[in-house]
């Protein structure tokens, strides 16, 4: 970082490299990078006063230093005081650190004390050394981040350097820090990086303190302002509209052989209202696993059609965009719409002639993988591009579908609710519609946590079961053996459930399969042909079977509650008292056994992302990184709702009033790290 001009140091200064491993690039940066903690070094402890378990400072001088080896080599220095002696024991000594502590110096010394053998010890403390009058710090000293070749002692220095001139320009206007009162941005960081003695350590991280309060907001306002430009540029993007009303989509409502929920009613005439603008939909359709979402955007694409266009149907994996591609040809090939199918595995002659249909228009409707996004595939005119699933893509995937034609609406479909307060905050850029009903007809899954041990017990279960008509699931997290997880496999169950289970048929399915292997399995179960089907978790999402009506999930401990419900959404499709049960290997651990009683407990979706939310924290929940969001660092909406709605109504009124702090709040936030992709 360059030196310290006359108006203050060059917030724009590069940092050296190894702190780019830290997500710090300019000085500035340095700003918001804040302690993990901090520690009271404002005043020494008396030798006597000193307590186990707790890390205290002292100073005292050396008595006594000595490189002893008691089994490796050690470094035994005593120090004393007026009331009391302590000993430091250092494990890993440098050269020259002997000759520092020498009989005689003076040091400052702080660490956790322990009780030793005859006297209080600290092994590897913090040391200096220091005179008589040298002064304790007038602050808490910070403990920050730190990485290979980023000591605490370099952040400290250059820290303190930008602190030394806290005249920095606050980027959120005057009228705004009235309306909500917030402090002003200077103060703030200075009290983070640097309480004052008065300040006990914990109340240094409290959030509800006004300085962390300011903190939050400029990132939730930051995070609003960028979500908020990415939506007008959309509106100001034009786009062909497609009103509703054609002979496609009556027809197709027609043919079902069921009627739409009132959610579904609901979210279409949504949807249908956006694809009539001429301004391209960036809608987020959500729903409960079960609650009818594909056909939803099945009256989307007939929209399209009837207006002309083509749409694509683009799902994470294989099977899954095979069930669409199924599911489509049910619904609009007896219509007369071609529907094809495109994936990474089909045969180079086979793909050429997809690819040739989707470019010239013959073909009006695809499904398929990432396999659609490709640079050699291209649409003669696309106008709806639905992605399912859409958290498992990454947000560059995602837009990719829309560079294929010349602005197409997208319908972004997801089984996991997201709350409200998250929507406002991550999705701020979407409209968001949600079916929040199930079609009649399902029943509820009732749901068991089985210990692995009772593993017999399970299969006299399902063969009684089976027996009687059912027809089972059983999944598997691994398709072979792994060395390091050591985990029942698909392949060995297969074999064990076979032999246990002679007058059944078992099938297997897994990810590696071929294509036509996995649908001649899928469809063999799908006509009862197959009584019990190991696979693994690529059966997720989906697959529907109405009579599957079992499922036994192998080490469920090891799966995600989002994982989990999706899982169990395979069964309970039909009109048969449907159960899943969820094997687990002890000891569990406190996470898993908390994920299991959610699962066990509930088969509301909402409740189960609700507790999955709180177990695992919104950026890793949400996927955030694919979803292109920008990641919070500080802020919790969760935990403030009022904060987000606060951060939303001044990021409007930013962008109107005053954009030119927007464009700087923006900057001083994420000018470095523009790896969001909301263009």
């Amino acid at each position: 970082m360059s030196g310290v001009s006359a108006n203050g140091p060059d917030l724009l200064a590069p940092l050296p490299k190894p702190f780019t491993r830290l997500g710090l690039h300019i000085a500035a940066d340095l700003l918001l990078h804040f302690p993990l903690r901090h520690e009271d070094e404002t005043h020494l402890t008396p030798m006597r006063d000193l307590r186990p378990g707790l890390v205290q400072q002292v100073q005292g001088r050396v008595i006594r230093c000595d490189t002893t080896y008691r089994g490796r080599r050690q470094l035994q220095v005593t120090i004393e005081d007026d009331c009391g002696r302590v000993v430091l024991r250092f494990l890993h000594v440098y050269p020259g650190q002997a000759q520092r502590m020498a009989v005689g110096n003076l040091l400052r010394v702080s660490g956790e004390v322990r009780s030793g053998l005859l006297e209080v010890e600290m092994v590897h403390p913090r040391w200096r050394v220091v005179t008589e009058d040298t002064p304790l710090p007038d602050c808490l000293t910070p403990v920050y981040p730190v990485c290979a070749g980023v000591s605490q002692t370099m952040i400290r220095r250059l820290t303190d350097r930008l602190l030394m001139h806290p005249d920095w320009d606050d980027t959120v206007p005057e009228p705004v820090r009235e309306r909500y009162g917030l402090a002003g941005f200077a103060e703030s960081v200075l009290a983070l990086h640097r309480p004052g003695p008065a300040t006990l350590p914990q109340q240094a991280q409290d959030k509800s303190a006004p300085a962390w309060r300011r903190i939050c907001f400029d990132e939730l306002l930051a995070q609003q302002l960028v979500l908020h430009q990415a939506r007008m540029r959309r509106t100001r993007l034009g786009t062909a509209p497609m009103p509703g009303g054609g002979a496609l989509s009556r027809t197709l409502l027609q043919r079902l052989p069921f009627a739409l929920t009132a959610a579904q009613q609901r979210v279409w005439q949504e949807i249908r209202d956006d694809l009539a603008r001429p301004v391209p939909m960036q809608r987020l359709l959500q729903g409960d696993v079960g609650s009818g979402k594909t056909i939803v955007a099945a009256l989307a694409a007939a929209q399209a059609i009837d207006c002309g266009f083509q749409a694509a149907f683009m799902a994470p994996t294989e099977l899954l965009a095979e069930q669409h591609y199924r599911k489509l040809c049910e619904w609009f090939e007896p219509m007369g719409v071609q529907v094809q199918w495109l994936s990474g595995s089909l045969a180079a002659r086979r793909r050429a002639a997809v690819v040739a249909a989707l470019a010239d228009g013959t073909a009006q409707l695809v499904a398929g993988t990432h396999a659609l996004f490709q640079d050699e595939v291209g649409f003669a005119r696309l106008g709806l591009a639905v992605v399912d699933e859409q958290h498992r893509f990454g947000v560059t995937q995602r837009l990719a579908l829309r560079h294929k034609g010349q602005m197409p609406h997208q319908l972004m479909m997801s089984a996991t609710p997201i709350p409200r307060t998250l929507a406002m905050s991550y999705h701020a850029d979407l409209d968001v519609s949600l079916i929040d009903e199930l079609p009649p007809g399902r029943t509820p899954v009732v749901t068991r946590l089985v210990a692995d041990g009772r593993r017999g017990e399970v299969v006299d279960w399902l063969r009684s079961r089976c027996q009687a008509g059912a027809q089972a699931y059983w999944v598997c997290p691994l398709i072979e053996e792994s060395e390091t997880l050591q985990l029942q496999t698909a392949i060995d169950t297969h074999a064990m459930l076979q032999q246990m289970l002679p007058q059944f048929r078992v099938g297997l399915l897994h990810g590696r399969m071929r294509p036509a292997d996995k649908a001649s399995v899928m469809a063999a179960f799908a006509h009862g042909e197959i009584a019990l089907l190991v696979a693994t978790t690529v059966i997720e999402v989906g697959v529907d079977v109405p009579n599957a009506s079992l499922m036994v999930i192998e080490h469920a401990e090891r799966m995600g509650l989002a994982q989990l419900h999706q899982l169990r959404g395979r069964v309970g499709r039909g009109a048969a008292r449907s159960a899943c049960l969820l094997l687990y290997r002890e000891p569990l651990s406190e996470l898993a056994d908390a994920r299991l009683r959610v699962i066990a407990g509930s088969t509301d979706g909402f409740h189960v992302a609700r507790e999955d939310l709180r177990l695992r924290g919104p950026g890793e929940w949400l996927g955030a990184r694919q979803s292109g969001a920008p990641l919070l660092r500080f802020a919790d909406p969760l935990a403030d709702v009022a904060l987000v709605e606060s951060a939303r109504e001044a990021a409007g009124w930013m962008l109107r009033e005053t954009p030119g702090l927007a464009a700087g709040h923006i900057a001083r936030w994420f000018g470095a790290r523009q790896e969001y992709g909301l263009a």
